[in-house]
């Protein structure tokens, strides 16, 4: 598929390319260069308080792992059943 290079650098992406890869208006994609070809790779950005708080939970269960506050389970069967009991 061709596509042109627009006034301000701009391209268009083929359909069948935004269908296929799902993406849609406000979608991000990183853009680089490699070996010589452009190359457009679809991102997701969050919120930087969300990967903070994400930072702090995942850091909150550590120390309850390391202190042997939280359970661990040898399977997700072992789990539910634990879930179940409760």
């Amino acid at each position: 598929m061709l596509a042109e290079l627009r006034q301000k650098a701009q391209i268009t992406i083929p359909k069948e390319i935004i269908v296929k890869l799902g993406l849609s208006e406000g979608d991000k994609l990183d853009v680089f260069e490699k070996d010589g070809s452009i190359c457009l790779m679809p991102v997701v950005v969050y919120p930087k308080k969300y990967l903070n708080e994400l930072k702090e939970e995942i850091s909150g269960v550590k120390a309850k792992l390391a202190s042997g506050e939280q359970p661990v389970f040898d399977s997700v069967d072992a789990l539910f059943d634990k879930l179940e009991a409760d």
